[in-house]
């Protein structure tokens, strides 16, 4: 049976990406392609490489760093017990939550703000078109 692999181009092109950003995954160790053709300079991805691609995209999306990223998924690469890679995969997730009600929450009172703003600014301008028509 004969092994799926991709191009450089092919997984780019897949997942909306530029070549470059995918050099950048490949040298962060997130991908490790094959190496063919004169100087290595082909570079061959596998079905493992595109689900690790896939894994670090979602992973961006939930707005994790590339290294967490590359830590919960080199813990699945590896054959050990599943427990304490779930264990450390829920102590990242919980972090990220954390961070991100605390931006949510700094979001919402900046919100509050604008709207007082909003108001304070609205009363004055009819203020002062008010006295702009007495005249």
């Amino acid at each position: 049976m004969a092994t799926i692999t991709y191009t450089i181009s092919d997984l780019a092109q897949e997942f909306d990406l530029t070549t470059r950003a995918m050099r950048f995954y490949e040298d962060m160790g997130l991908l490790q392609p094959e190496r063919t053709g004169p100087g290595g300079r082909t570079r061959v991805y596998s079905a493992r490489d595109r689900a690790r691609l896939k894994l670090t995209l979602r992973a961006k999306r939930l707005g994790l760093s590339l290294t967490e990223a590359k830590d919960i998924i080199d813990m699945y690469d590896s054959p050990r017990d599943t427990a304490p890679q779930l264990r450390k995969f829920l102590a990242v997730l919980a972090t990220h939550r954390q961070q991100l009600e605390d931006q949510l929450a700094e979001l919402q009172a900046n919100l509050q703000e604008v709207k007082a703003h909003e108001v304070d600014a609205q009363a004055l301008l009819t203020k002062s078109e008010k006295r702009g028509k007495s005249r």
